[in-house]
């Protein structure tokens, strides 16, 4: 139990910075999977989940211990909601690739239609209009202002939004990943959580890419004939 304490507590020194090794790490799977996402491979959802696992004890920080000690409740909570979302991709990408066949990419991309960018955005705007008032009754632990939970929630129905859009296989989840990211960056820096906020920053770039490799997919490929009754 010590060794295994030992390991999860384990620590490297940055410029005078405290990091935790389960951050970076975290972090590194998290960038694994958004390559396994621009590739189009189902092996992104597990290895996503990992990172978001370990990630969680990072930024809940009132129950595992971390060097900010700070509590960061919308970037724990969106790990959870990560969890679920990818379960549910995961399952979706899954039974596509063995319809579309085992060397095919799980999905052909396309945008969303009218209605589900109308809906997605809808929810997103709703989402933070709830949980920025969830965050602030639910408090972060210190004397946070109030654009923080605004900040917050919109990095939590935000990254939501766009998890659920790539399971999907929309382009839009791209573009929303940048919208995280322009909030996300600043806050996670303000909070000291380097590995995370370098990890986003290169992370923009990755993401700028994979817009354009499904971009082009989309425009290659033909329409996804895959219904949802067949994935059923």
């Amino acid at each position: 139990m010590n060794l295994l304490e030992t390991l999860f507590d384990a620590q490297l020194t940055v410029f005078g910075q405290h990091i935790l090794w389960r951050e970076l790490i975290g972090n590194l799977f998290g960038f694994a999977s958004a390559v396994g996402g621009l590739r189009r491979r189902v092996w992104a959802w597990p290895v996503g989940i990992v990172g978001n696992a370990l990630l969680f004890t990072v930024f809940f920080g009132v129950a595992f211990s971390n060097p900010q000690q700070e509590t960061l409740f919308g970037q724990a909570a969106r790990q959870i909601f990560f969890i679920i979302t990818s379960v549910y991709g995961w399952w979706r990408w899954q039974q596509s690739r063995r319809l579309r066949g085992a060397d095919a990419p799980a999905i052909s991309p396309r945008w969303a239609t009218r209605g589900e960018r109308l809906g997605y955005l809808l929810a997103w705007a709703a989402g933070v209009l709830v949980f920025q008032w969830v965050f602030a009754a639910v408090g972060a632990g210190w004397p946070a202002p109030r654009w923080y939970y605004w900040a917050d929630a919109w990095i939590f129905v935000g990254s939501i939004v766009a998890t659920f859009a790539m399971a999907r296989g929309w382009n839009d989840f791209w573009l929303a990943w940048i919208g995280v990211d322009l909030v996300g960056v600043p806050l996670l820096l303000h909070s000291k959580f380097y590995p995370s906020a370098v990890l986003y920053v290169v992370y923009s770039f990755l993401v700028i890419y994979g817009f354009v490799v499904w971009l082009r997919a989309s425009r290659a490929e033909r329409p996804d004939p895959i219904t949802e009754e067949q994935l059923a």
